[in-house]
């Protein structure tokens, strides 16, 4: 943060892992710090982190600052509750539900979620899309569905199970 008299400017120093040069970011430029939500303007002061990488993956700083992201060189995680292939076929319900939560946005797949969730190959991801074993807010999934926080999917345990049976009897 800056403050130039009565206005604040605010930004993000992005770092290059490869030559250490810097770019600063604009999140906010010449503005009265009135009119700056003030939980906001906490947060920016205290340099919370959270909200730094909510706005460093934000479409909306690209955008205002010109910037490509390299979206495919971002290392994640993806935690899960441990559902393994074999523990949805195996657990009793007709339907696993389970909701998505990504507080940043760098243009994941929900497709590549499962797929690493379920230690899958991308044949097998494939024939459960072609399938129809996964929907999003009752839609079947698409491959090319990009994650959002919040988005609830389904897995149909019954048309996973005639799949599976095709993949363990090596057809």
């Amino acid at each position: 943060m800056n403050a130039q008299k009565k206005s604040i400017d605010i930004w993000l120093i992005y770092k290059c892992t490869k030559c250490n040069s810097t770019y600063n970011a604009t999140i906010i430029t010449r503005t009265k710090p009135e009119v700056i939500n003030k939980e906001l303007f906490g947060k920016f002061s205290d340099n919370h982190t959270e909200t730094a990488w909510e706005h460093a993956f934000s479409a909306e700083t690209a955008r205002v600052n010109g910037l490509e992201f390299d979206f495919a060189r971002v290392e994640y995680y993806i935690e899960s509750n441990g559902h393994s292939l074999e523990n949805l076929i195996n657990c009793g319900n007709e339907i696993v539900t389970f909701k998505i939560k990504y507080p940043f946005n760098f243009n994941l797949k929900i497709s590549t979620i499962i797929k690493e969730t379920l230690r899958i190959s991308t044949k097998q991801l494939i024939q459960l899309i072609d399938g129809d074993v996964i929907s999003i807010h009752s839609k079947c999934l698409k491959k090319r569905d990009k994650a959002k926080s919040g988005q609830v999917v389904k897995i149909d345990v019954e048309r996973l199970k005639v799949i599976y049976n095709l993949w363990v009897n090596g057809h």
